[in-house]
Parts: structure tokens; sequence; C-alpha cells
């Protein structure tokens, strides 16, 4: 059986804090648990149950007890916006009347929620393109939100502009709604310097990097970012990587039953079942013509089918991204999700087949993410696409005349002018090449695979930039 993960074992924690109705101390806590896990790692998993509104201390010192956080009952007039989450110091998302009903609903203790399993009738009442989980007037708005500032720009070129950023972002949010402790300076440094965070464990430390690694997937060739089954297994295959407990399960379709922590609600298990199902939904959401409600579809759908043993939510967040690149839109980071927000908004769709809190959570999240990367992209600088396509003939030229001795003048530049270089497109490279000669100097010429000496010795003879 999988190792639990984090969130499993806070709700675990949660459940068994809520068997004591005047609370519950440290000691008492450990020897429920048998000892189980270290008193250090008990405290901080109670004090992040506490910023998440779950539970509560009461006391002090060795008097020191938890109870559950008790909920603002919903209110009794439907037309009356609840402020349950908002009455706490809980982190949430704007909720709808109807988010509140489901949030409360599981909220409640397993034993109170009825398990339920996998309903077909849940995925055959979904048509795509007729079908619509995001409201038209929903989407126009999205639309607006996230269209590039350069609309005309090839698929993929405005998450291609970010990638930097997206892949700290998107990385670190992803992983912390799973319960991963990196925060987000870590994370930069993981992925900017290979520097792994003091005090974090080898797991959480993966799955930052297996989100990077499944990024750039992604973003860095817009020909994987299709909308097929063999994208969504290579997304598994990427982001499961070394978290396994089965190292076969990764990159493959489950053979056995799983559970899912906190919840009542028990997957598909028949694997030939489950495979055939796994066609359908990504058939389907091929189909969908509108990127966000595409994107949301896989949100929803993935998840809920459990395809993979697990690792199943982090897939189905990348894969929302696939839509995005596709069209050009700003991508979906998760940046600044509350982690309770999702978790409960998932579990209304495992066990209530319920939409309305998810898509609370989804366009909260878009909307922070274009706040973030459309600012972003506005102050970027506008990429040299000419440029970029000769990188390598521009690096091949200008080592050539430094190491042939000669000076940069434009007859030099168009005898030397490497072979790959359209004919159309020859004074262009020149100008281009004898800009560059002008703003040359030894903490650049690296770039042209230079070693100092030999630029230096150059310089010397021929001059160049100071």
């Amino acid at each position: 059986m999988p190792k639990p993960t984090l969130p499993q074992e806070l709700d675990h924690l949660v459940e068994l804090i809520s068997l004591h109705d005047d609370g519950i101390g440290m000691d008492a806590l450990l020897q429920a648990l048998s000892d189980q896990i270290p008193r250090r790692t008990l405290q901080r998993r109670l004090a992040l149950l506490i910023d998440q509104g779950r539970i509560q201390s009461s006391g002090g010192s060795r008097a020191l007890r938890y109870m559950r956080r008790q909920m603002v009952p919903e209110a009794s007039n439907d037309n009356q916006v609840t402020t349950a989450g908002k009455a706490s110091s809980e982190m949430y998302v704007p909720t709808s009347p109807e988010s509140e009903k489901i949030k409360a609903f599981v909220r409640q203790s397993r034993h109170l929620r009825t398990p339920v399993g996998y309903k077909l009738e849940f995925l055959e009442q979904y048509h795509p393109n007729l079908t619509a989980y995001v409201p038209l007037g929903l989407r126009e708005q999205l639309h607006k939100l996230g269209r590039s500032p350069a609309e005309q720009a090839p698929a993929g070129t405005f998450a291609r502009d970010v990638l930097n950023r997206l892949l700290i972002d998107l990385s670190w949010a992803s992983s912390q709604l799973e319960g991963n402790t990196y925060s987000r300076l870590d994370t930069e440094r993981l992925i900017e310097f290979g520097q792994a965070a003091e005090g974090k464990n080898a797991f959480e430390t993966q799955m930052i990097l297996n989100h990077k690694e499944a990024i750039e997937y992604l973003v860095c060739n817009p020909e994987h970012a299709q909308l097929n089954t063999d994208t969504i297994i290579a997304l598994h295959a990427f982001l499961s990587d070394g978290l396994m407990a089965d190292p076969s399960a990764c990159g493959r379709i489950r053979s056995r039953a799983v559970e899912i922590g906190g919840s009542v609600y028990l997957p598909v298990a028949l694997p030939q079942r489950l495979e055939e199902l796994f066609g359908i939904v990504i058939k389907m959401a091929a189909e969908i013509q509108d990127p966000f409600e595409q994107a949301f579809f896989l949100m929803v759908h993935l998840p809920y089918l459990q395809p993979f043993e697990d690792v199943n939510k982090r897939v189905s967040r990348l894969a929302a991204n696939i839509p995005f690149i596709r069209h050009n839109l700003c991508p979906l980071s998760f940046i600044d999700v509350p982690q309770q927000a999702y978790v409960d908004a998932m579990l209304g769709v495992y066990e209530l087949n319920r939409i309305d809190l998810l898509l609370d959570v989804f366009v909260w999240a878009y909307e922070r993410s274009c706040q973030q990367y459309v600012a972003v992209k506005q102050n970027l600088v506008p990429p040299d696409i000419f440029r970029l396509r000769y990188r390598q003939a521009l690096a091949e030229l200008v080592a050539a005349i430094v190491r042939s001795d000669a000076f940069a003048t434009e007859i030099v530049v168009r005898a030397k002018i490497p072979a790959q270089v359209a004919e159309a497109d020859k004074d262009h490279f020149t100008e281009l090449a004898l800009a560059e000669f002008k703003t040359l100097h030894a903490g650049n010429a690296v770039r042209f695979g230079l070693r100092p000496l030999e630029f230096a010795a150059w310089q010397e003879k021929h001059g160049g930039a100071s």
C-alpha cells in the first residue's frame, strides 16, 4: 500500500482530534499515534492545521490542548451569502452560496458522509461544446484577462516569454497544494541553482524538480502541448518520477484499486474499465473548443477518474495549461491558492459531483495568475526573432573573425557568413554581426565560445568595446 501523503496524514490528525470534544494534549496525541512520528514533526503539523483554520488550541505550556475549529452554521436563506470562510482567520477564495454548501458538507466528519463510487452519468451528462461548466459570460471575461499582448504570436509564445517565472511559481504552488513545505524562495534556489533547501526531505525536493521537468516539456516544445493520452501519460511520468511506491507505476494507467485519504469516494477499480474511461475523458476534452472550458473539464474529470496510482491532481493542474499554451493565453500557476480551498473543492467533485466550489477556485486562481504574468509580459523587451533564429551562426562568425585575427569590417563579415544564413537574410545578418562587435568585450565574449586570453589578444590589436 502506498505511503500516506501529507494531506492524508493531516486529515487523519484532524479526525483524531475531532474525537475529543474537550480537546487533546500533545502527549495524548503522540500516544494515540503510537509514536509513529517525532514530537517536533507533530508540532509542525499541528501548527499548519491551525494556520489552515482546521483546528484551534487553548491553554498554554503543558496544559495546551488542541480541538477542531467549529464551523459557522450555513445561512438558512439560500439567497443569503454565507461567510463561513470569511468569519474565521482561514485563508480562502471568494465563494458563492452554492459553494458554501459544498464546503459545509465536505468538512463534516467522514462517518457523516456516505461512501460513494464512480458515477458514469457524471461524465455521460457532459456533451462537448453543448454543456458548459464555465458560463459563457465568465469565459469571455477570462479571455479578456488572459489575452496575450501579442495575440498573433505563435502558440506557446506567452508561456515561453514568462517561462523562468512560471517554472518557479507553478512548481512551488502546485507542490504546496500537495503539502510540500518548500518556500517560494527555496524553490527558486533549487530551480535556478540546484540548491536543495536545508531541512527538507528528498521527497519534497524531487517533487519540485519533477514539476520543473514537466513544465519545460510542455512549454519549450509546442508540439508536446497536445491534448491526447500520450501527453497526459508523459506528464505523469515526469511528475511521478522517483515518488511512486512502485516505480513501474510511473507513466502507466493503474492496475489496482486506490483510496483517497480524507474522502469517502472510491474510484473505479477494474483496470480495463479504467483504461477505456481514460481514453473517453481525453477524447471528450480534446473536442472542447473553448480553452477555459477545456482546462476546467480536465481539472474536474482527471482527478475524479484517478487514472494513476498517485499524482493525479498534479497531472490535472499541468494538463489544464495545455489549452492556454496552445491558444497563447496567460498560463495558470495556482499561485497563492489556499490548500484547504482546493482540497474542499476536489472533495465536492469526488463525493457530490458538484463543481461550483472548484470553479470558484479555478476562476480566482486564473485571475491571480493574470495579475502576475500579463504585467510581467508587458514589461518584457520583445525578443529579437531574427537573432534567435541565427544565434548559432552569429556565434560561429564572431569566433571565426576573432580567431583569424581579422578586422570586423563589412567585407570580412560578408565573406565569413555561415552557409545556413539564407541569401535574403544576409544584409540583415551583416548588420547584426557588426552591431555585435561594437558591444563585444571581455565580459560577454564567452557567449561566443571565446577564451579570455584569445579575445584579449584580438582586442589589443583590433580594438573593440571597453
